[in-house]
């Protein structure tokens, strides 16, 4: 039987969320892939451990799925011995200087800004382990940050266990995107327009999680925009579609959630090579292109139209993969002495 725990034994601060939410599906709507993110480790990791959850947005408390949901204000005490902050280095070293006792980790899901690089010293000096999403994301801050370097950790982001082909029809005419536009939803118009006039009978349905508004040009023939779909509506049209269709060469994604869910239900993924996390996350070479190469474009269409091919998603994405990692992270935290000097950010 589950002991719930009155005291947390990790507490995650997000102060940048625009609103509150909690470990419900209809609480996360139109907002993105960080808090569902960590929606979904906190419900899991809080059949085991003590979790508390502060927002800045947040104004009253709740306690759901033995998760407890508190408002955050900086310079507020937390007496959980295991803090984590979401993307604000400046409020993790924030609470370095006023939780000297604790263990603070920096769960970065972002590439921080140019005005940003003095971090890596000052988190370093100020004993704060960066908790990075991918490989290829810390590969990039161990290149980008100022040294001496902080401790860097790779923890995957999830997907849920249950996700896996099935017998959904495919319809192989048709091709998906499900991201926010800013993620180069232009550059994938253009891609769809010219392989349209190539393959006439191709349609392209677009999701948007509705977190941005961002004009992304003219709506080429044979797009459907379907706006904000929940994640069954999503995983449904992954299904149903050739393929993911992401062929865009400016957005860098950390890791990218959508590629991962797409490959474990069985849907291929058309993403740039070398670009951020995409070749780490999908789960076969062939997948990763020249975007810029519309004959190979085509040409993998076709290939994938006469035979689609078994996909199916790596194993380490798995919420109960990850959320195991993430006790280890913990536990070894548990154990460790924070020794730190902080300076100001």
């Amino acid at each position: 039987m589950k002991v719930v725990r009155h005291t947390p034994e990790v507490c995650f601060v997000d102060p940048c969320a625009p609103r509150p939410y909690t470990t419900q599906a209809s609480s996360l709507a139109g907002l993105g892939g960080t808090e569902m993110t960590l929606a979904a480790l906190a419900g899991e990791l809080s059949r085991r451990v003590g979790v508390e959850v502060r927002q800045s947005a947040r104004r009253g408390r709740i306690h759901e799925s033995h998760v407890r949901f508190a408002p955050f204000d900086v310079n507020d005490r937390i007496a959980a011995p295991v803090i984590v902050v979401i993307n604000s280095y400046k409020v993790a070293l924030k609470l370095a200087r006023t939780h000297p006792e604790a263990r603070i980790f920096l769960w970065l899901h972002v590439v921080p800004g140019k005005h940003c690089r003095k971090m890596g010293r000052l988190l370093h000096d100020a004993g704060v382990t960066v908790v990075c999403v991918s490989q290829a994301h810390a590969d990039i801050l161990r290149c980008y940050l100022h040294a001496p370097l902080p401790r860097l950790e790779v923890v995957y982001n999830m997907i849920p266990d249950m996700l896996r082909p099935d017998d959904t029809p495919r319809d192989l005419d048709r091709l998906f995107f499900a991201s926010a536009p800013h993620k180069g939803l232009d550059q994938v118009y253009e891609a769809f327009a010219e392989m349209r006039r190539r393959i006439a009978t191709l349609t392209l349905c677009v999701a948007d999680p509705g977190y941005l508004r961002w004009d992304s040009g003219r709506v080429p023939e044979g797009v459907t925009v379907l706006g904000r779909l929940d994640r069954q509506r999503v995983w449904h049209h992954m299904r149903r579609s050739l393929c993911l269709f992401y062929p865009q060469r400016r957005f860098a994604e950390t890791f990218g959630i959508v590629l991962a869910e797409a490959n474990a239900v069985g849907c291929p993924v058309l993403v740039q090579q070398g670009l951020g996390a995409n070749d780490e996350v999908v789960s076969t070479a062939d997948q990763c292109i020249d975007s810029t190469d519309m004959d190979l474009l085509e040409a993998r269409l076709r290939t994938w139209r006469e035979t689609p091919p078994d996909i199916t998603g790596r194993r380490d994405f798995r919420l109960s993969m990850v959320t195991e990692r993430w006790l280890s992270l913990l536990e070894a935290a548990g154990r460790a002495e924070p020794v730190r000097q902080v300076a100001e950010a």
